[in-house]
């Protein structure tokens, strides 16, 4: 799992969690780009969602992780970029599946609905799941408008 670059941005309400997921995550040895905020101060999540989003569209950064109040709001901002599925997990399986099925690149936590110890699950579950491809490819060649 570890050697991956990765994007990570939140909002005021996911800022904590963000630490704390960045700690995990340089510990187990990724490459962590910091998007923002730099404050638990009220921001607007799309300005971080939309640089985790360029990220991961140009290859910057091999996955992307976004983090607000209900994920609600940076997941429908991430998913207006033509390069990106973003998907929505308050569960490690749910974000496991949004990878092996969906083949997402960013995932997006709610951080108002979720412990540390459960996002933290969340984004590991995300990270070790690989897109399964077959029967799964043809429906995520459909997704995009």
């Amino acid at each position: 799992m570890s050697n991956k670059s990765i994007a990570i941005g939140s909002d005021h309400a996911g800022f904590e969690l963000k630490g704390d997921i960045i700690v995990h995550l340089i510990e187990k040895g990724f490459e962590i780009t910091d998007c923002g905020p730099d404050s638990a101060d009220s921001v607007d999540y799309p300005d971080f969602a939309h640089e985790v989003a360029k990220s991961v569209e140009a290859s910057s950064a091999d996955l992307g992780i976004l983090i607000c109040g209900s994920g609600n709001g940076v997941c429908m901002t991430a998913n207006s970029h033509s390069g990106i599925i973003a998907g929505l997990a308050w569960e490690p399986e749910i974000a496991s599946l949004a990878r092996q099925h969906n083949n997402a690149n960013i995932i997006c936590v709610p951080a108002r609905f979720v412990s540390p110890e459960k996002g933290i699950e969340i984004v590991d579950a995300f990270l070790d799941a690989a897109f399964e491809g077959g029967r799964h490819e043809r429906r995520v060649n459909k997704i995009k408008a």
